[in-house]
């Protein structure tokens, strides 16, 4: 196997660190690739994260993949990114330096913005010598994202890998123009979006969500080793085929009262908005039944602000 200019050796384990660019004090910026290749030939697993820098909880996930060495496979090659956009893990920001959004960049130019730079070296590099990905995100602004694997929809082979990772949730979503998603789509690769948490933030129930799902990945692809136990995730996983955003219908002060994941029927009260000074208090209210898989973490809102995700039509009704 040939990957990133090295050459890696059936059986051999290589940690590749890829200068993406300088900073403007000189200093190199390197984004290690960690590489597990068994001796047995099998599928290429990519397990990513941070293409938003301050979604931190993705790169717990990967970490742990790390740590646990759950990335050393029975058979195939594992490859591991961590942090992929370091720029904004430094700086705890989801843009690249250059105020733009990596995960609207693909598929890149190589003489373009440096977003459009780094995303062009993905495209070109990485995504060619993988057959499947995970991608970890967590929610932003505040909201916090019920564990979800999103996939778009009417693919039989995306379905039966979200099935298999086996999420709360699972969210049919057509790809994002620009993504990182939408262009190992492109390049064949079968690729999972894994949402859960906020940004700027670890939360140890996410992360094991993230682990034992990537687990079970493996496992369906007979890569896991067989000393490493597997869980069987959700017992009642839910597929959604639409979902709508409540938004704020006033600004001030805000009061949530539901918990994510939670099953709420039309007319319940979500959240109480107030002024500071006592004298106005409005309720926000379920506009239909569904499950919320997204919640506002925000003590203040303004008029118009996204605070819930709630599912409007799941599979099969």
């Amino acid at each position: 196997m040939f990957f990133l200019g090295e050459s890696i050796l059936p059986g051999e384990s290589k940690t590749i660190e890829v200068e993406i660019a300088k900073m403007h004090t000189m200093s190199k910026l390197k984004i290690p690739v960690i590489i597990e290749r068994s001796k047995i030939n099998g599928p290429t697993v990519l397990f990513c994260a941070g293409l938003h820098g301050d979604e931190i909880n993705g790169t717990e996930i990967v970490r742990q993949l790390i740590r646990g060495k759950i990335n050393k496979p029975k058979k195939g090659t594992v490859i591991c990114i961590p942090i992929i956009n370091v720029f904004g893990f430094v700086n705890q920001t989801r843009e690249f330096p250059d105020k733009r959004d990596l995960n609207r960049m693909f598929p890149g130019n190589k003489s373009g913005s440096l977003a459009s730079r780094f995303a062009h070296f993905l495209v070109t590099e990485i995504i060619p010598k993988i057959d499947y990905a995970v991608d970890f995100h967590a929610g932003g602004a505040s909201r916090f994202n019920a564990a979800q694997i999103r996939i778009v929809p009417d693919v039989v082979d995306l379905k039966n890998l979200a099935q298999v990772f086996n999420a709360p949730f699972t969210l049919y979503a057509k790809n994002i123009q620009g993504s990182f998603r939408n262009a190992c789509t492109k390049s064949g690769v079968k690729i999972l979006l894994f949402e859960g948490g906020k940004s700027l933030d670890l939360n140890e129930s996410i992360t094991r969500e993230g682990v034992e799902g990537a687990k079970r990945i493996l496992n369906h692809l007979e890569m896991l080793n067989p000393k490493k136990e597997v869980s069987k995730g959700s017992e009642n996983a839910v597929f959604i085929k639409k979902s709508i955003w409540v938004r704020a219908n006033y600004s001030g002060l805000f009061h949530g009262s539901i918990t994510i994941g939670s099953f709420v029927k039309r007319g319940d009260i979500l959240a109480m908005i107030s002024d500071p000074f006592g004298k106005i208090e409005h309720k926000l209210k379920a506009p239909n039944d569904g499950y919320v898989i997204n919640v506002n973490d925000a003590s203040i809102v303004y008029q118009g602000d996204a605070v819930y995700h709630i599912s409007i039509q799941l599979e099969n009704e």
